[in-house]
């Protein structure tokens, strides 16, 4: 009886690690994986949850992604963002909490970006602009190099969303 449940436990295990080890190697070859950047903008603690699409030889920008329309600014569920304390953003108030964040890109002005209430939502296909807690415009810049995969990051002055050849600081304190 000993050795039955000391090799159920084994196979408990086992079977336990295997999942584990599955789930990380269907999430790693999903063609836009889940990624999180994390950081401090002023005194705020943020995270930026995203799933991560690749450029994989597409033009993204007016191409992949339609000027004038809002984009999830990822790819799957809506990208959120998460503060802990009250920031401002490009100068504005924004309260604490988690909000889904769009992005409006246009070819050659600044960029709407928008912190929405409803932050769990696919996509941008139900967005609903009456759910908007913010929103700012910002200028985009041409980055040094190709940025294969979207990526987030949390520095010096807020958050900066890099992809292709475009890079979109936003001044968060």
């Amino acid at each position: 009886m000993k050795n039955a449940l000391s090799l159920f436990r084994l196979f408990v295990l086992l079977t336990a690690l295997l999942s584990g080890g599955l789930a990380q190697a269907q999430e790693a070859a999903k063609p836009s994986p889940a990624a999180t950047a994390t950081g401090k903008a002023g005194k705020a603690n943020v995270t930026v949850k995203y799933s991560s699409p690749a450029v994989k030889g597409r033009t993204i920008w007016g191409g992949l992604e339609s000027y004038g329309k809002v984009w999830r600014a990822g790819a799957n569920e809506a990208t959120t963002v998460t503060f802990d304390q009250p920031v401002t953003v490009e100068g504005k108030a924004l309260p604490a909490g988690t909000y889904s964040f769009f992005v409006i890109p246009m070819e050659k002005e600044a960029w709407t970006v928008i912190f929405n209430k409803t932050a769990n939502q696919w996509g941008a296909f139900k967005y609903d602009e009456k759910q908007d807690a913010l929103r700012v415009m910002v200028k985009p810049r041409k980055a040094a190099s190709l940025n294969e995969r979207l990526t987030y990051t949390v520095e010096s002055p807020g958050l900066v969303l890099r992809w292709e050849n475009i890079e979109l600081p936003v001044a968060i304190k």
